[in-house]
């Protein structure tokens, strides 16, 4: 998908990190999900084209391993806490002492451990397609994993790993560094520690979504949460929806 954004890149502890970097305004960076990218997450659904037109500089990264990020393929280079340090170097490198932080799915985990290590510099957090899975775990990596490292989509036979196999596929995703990245990005992070979480959040979730958990589950958690039921959207169809969008929108404008 060609974007109307130019991509640039910068260094992020001597790996390439491909961003853009659009509008101007209040700043929010946005952390796609895994086997996505940035125009597939961000740009495509519109909401790049959305916040800008609300007056905000929006940032979007290409996560390691994904779009036109560097590929690495040992699982040690992508667990989510690690991968959460990208999202604060790009931070610094544009030089934005702090930014509203919006992740869908493995970038809202990312998202989380980004809120969580660096508090001062993020303004609030949008968790987009993760609830309690957050801290419970999501389950299938292995799965997954086989699933992207198969010859042929032909030789995957579970559910699961036929959705991501195809997701993969559809995005043009190099999926041996995907296959790196699932086995060790979803870290989870335990109940003890997101009760710490100091920015105001907001937990975004299809009501129909099978992957992400409990969006009450995940608030009830955190000190300063809301949560945003998306109708009738499961996990992959949620991402560009209008009630998401809006509920997004409002909360940025209500947020301190």
């Amino acid at each position: 998908m060609a974007s109307s954004y130019p991509t640039q890149t910068f260094s992020s502890d001597g790996i390439e990190i491909a961003y853009i970097d659009a509008g101007e305004g209040e700043p929010i960076l946005l952390i796609h999900g895994f086997a996505s990218n940035k125009e597939m997450n961000w740009v495509g659904p519109g909401w790049v084209e959305a916040l800008v037109r609300d007056g905000r500089r929006v940032i979007a990264l290409d996560n390691r391993g994904h779009g036109e990020s560097e590929k690495l393929y040992d699982s040690a280079y992508y667990p989510a806490d690690v991968m959460a340090e990208d999202a604060f170097r790009l931070l610094d490198h544009l030089a934005l002492e702090r930014a509203d932080v919006m992740g869908y799915s493995m970038g809202a985990r990312i998202s989380a451990f980004l809120s969580l290590a660096h508090p001062d510099r993020v303004r609030s957090v949008v968790f987009g397609g993760l609830g309690l899975g957050m801290v419970k775990g999501v389950g299938g990596q292995e799965i997954i994993a086989s699933a992207l490292e198969a010859p042929s989509l032909d030789e995957v036979t579970t559910p699961l790993g036929r959705k991501f196999r195809q997701f993969a596929d559809q995005t043009k995703s190099d999926r041996m560094a995907l296959a790196a990245c699932m086995r060790a990005s979803s870290n989870k992070i335990s109940e003890e520690t997101i009760a710490t979480l100091v920015p105001p959040a907001l937990v975004a979730v299809g009501t129909t979504d099978d992957i992400a958990g409990s969006a009450e589950g995940l608030a009830a958690l955190i000190p300063n949460a809301k949560v945003l039921e998306i109708p009738g959207r499961d996990h992959m169809l949620a991402v560009g929806d209008k009630v998401y969008k809006e509920g997004v929108r409002a909360f940025l404008h209500e947020r301190p």
